[in-house]
């Protein structure tokens, strides 16, 4: 199981190595496509950055998120009108898929985009804030797509801490990430997440 601890600032959004990412989508706003280039500048070529693209037109930053160093670009069911544009432009630019869905967005409006992602992202929290509770009844969305499509990356983002990060491994996800419980708590939580491996939690 991968655990990543999101860089919550104030504008955009990175992943997997830094997350978090508005721009009208969320009220909240992170930092954008030049603090990506300058990281990659700063620590090479070995991190992955996941940008977690919470914005209202994802399709307008693709290209400069590639150009910055971006690896994978994940951006919101809910954001746009054509997605299989949009998985198509970011294939282009050489960087992976991922496609998140807010709480409230059905799981089955994913699936039809499954198998042309490399990620899916089930958000357990509404989107823009850090420190909010938990949303146990989004793990039948992971469950669900862990028995549709067994090799898709899964990560679950959202209040997950040391009591909840075993419901998500259990229902099938593969990568969390965790904000404020890993920060506050990091070695609770790594130590729960060894115990619970992806192997024990996914047949």
């Amino acid at each position: 199981m991968e655990i990543t601890p999101p860089w919550v600032c104030r504008r955009y959004d990175m992943a997997r190595q830094g997350k978090r990412c508005p721009l009208h989508f969320v009220p909240n706003i992170t930092f954008g496509h030049p603090v990506v280039e300058s990281l990659r500048k700063q620590l090479g070529q070995d991190p992955f950055f996941d940008m977690h693209m919470m914005v209202s037109r994802p399709e307008q930053w693709v290209k400069p998120m590639a150009v910055a160093g971006a690896k994978q670009y994940t951006f919101h069911l809910e954001a746009t009108e054509n997605p299989g544009a949009l998985i198509k432009d970011i294939r282009e630019n050489r960087m992976k898929v991922g496609l998140a869905i807010k709480p409230g967005t059905t799981v089955e409006y994913l699936a039809p985009w499954a198998n042309q992602i490399d990620m899916a992202l089930v958000m357990t929290v509404e989107p823009g804030f850090g420190g909010q509770t938990f949303m146990e009844d989004m793990m039948p969305k992971v469950h669900w797509l862990r028995t549709q499509f067994p090799t898709l990356d899964i990560e679950v983002d959202g209040g997950v801490g040391p009591d909840t990060v075993h419901k998500c491994a259990e229902a099938g996800a593969n990568m969390i990430v965790s904000g404020s419980a890993h920060y506050e708590d990091c070695d609770q939580l790594v130590k729960e997440c060894l115990l619970r491996s992806c192997s024990e939690a996914i047949p």
